[in-house]
């Protein structure tokens, strides 16, 4: 361990390692902060980000390009998003319940439809996916030039979403009245803001968000779809919410620290074969409890967070 840190080969591997299992997160994170930011807190990004990354595939397939598959999984995580919205803002149901209910719906409806359109044909369904574009000599800079700049595009969108993310927040209209809806519902409905439509977008931007973080998985890591192949990211990207403080550079910190620790965990395994490789798979989780445990009665989310809000009980 000690000598992967001390040889800047290996440190630039596993940074890139860090940064590749980072972007499913960051996307996922991201939008659990809009939504979050609009006063609803969000636990479905798993199921979000599984059915990404089933609609990831299939509109890989069907179009013959990752292009199709980047619209598509962003358009089945925004359906669920839209879902769990409609559930917790109009109707009125339990943000958490509701969550729980779009995860294992996310979960199972993933599982159903990759069934039903993949049955028979396990040799064609081989993703169209994103390869590595190289930036000839910003790539060879030790440490971060392979992580940087020979990369997938996906990869640099995150990059690019995460202080993209910062300014629609911090310094747009948009931005700054979603931030209002979220602190206190009432007086920006007073205001003359739309409280629950600025909350349902919120949130479908969120399920979207997540969804790309699915389709990250298929279109730039495994080129395959499998049931479960989220594996609990989107709890993951739940509590870099939480620890990155509801900010996007926070949460994509977050993230970039989950993903050291799934990075490490992998090296780990490699270099104890026999070991059983559970005990190396734990980390990242592990690290989220922990930190979160840390974080207890130290972070305040939006105030008007978790709140039903009925326009005629203002």
């Amino acid at each position: 361990m000690i000598d992967m840190l001390t040889d800047p080969a290996a440190l630039g591997e596993l940074f890139a390692t860090m940064l590749r299992l980072s972007v499913p997160l960051v996307f996922a994170a991201l939008g659990g902060v809009f939504s979050e930011r609009a006063g609803v807190v969000n636990i479905s990004l798993e199921g979000s980000m599984i059915l990404g990354a089933f609609g990831a595939a299939w509109g890989a397939i069907a179009g013959g390009s990752a292009g199709w598959g980047v619209v598509t999984g962003a358009l089945a995580g925004g359906m669920l998003g839209a879902a769990f919205g409609i559930a917790t803002i109009y109707a009125g149901a339990n943000q958490i319940v509701a969550g729980i209910g779009a995860n294992l719906a996310g979960l199972g409806l993933a599982a159903f439809l990759h069934r039903l359109t993949a049955a028979g044909r396990a040799a064609e369904n081989r993703v169209p996916g994103f390869g590595d574009l190289t930036i000839p000599g910003l790539a060879d800079i030790p440490v971060i030039g392979k992580a940087l700049f020979s990369t997938d595009p996906m990869t640099w969108a995150a990059i690019l979403a995460v202080p993209l993310a910062a300014l629609v927040l911090a310094r747009t209209g948009i931005g700054l009245r979603l931030k209002a809806v979220g602190e206190n519902p009432r007086a920006a409905d007073v205001a003359g803001l739309p409280v629950r439509l600025y909350r349902l977008c919120a949130v479908i931007a969120c399920g979207m968000l997540a969804g790309l973080g699915g389709a990250v998985l298929v279109l730039s890591q495994v080129f395959l779809f499998t049931e479960g192949m989220t594996a609990g990211k989107g709890f993951i990207a739940v509590a870099a919410v939480i620890l990155g403080r509801w900010s996007p550079v926070g949460a994509a910190l977050a993230c970039l620290l989950f993903g050291l620790s799934d990075a490490i965990q992998l090296r780990l395994q490699f270099a104890n074969g026999d070991v059983p490789y559970q005990l190396f798979v734990v980390l990242p989780y592990l690290a989220a409890i922990l930190t979160l445990v840390g974080l207890v009665g130290r972070s305040r989310p939006p105030q008007g967070s978790g709140s039903f809000y009925r326009r005629e009980s203002r």
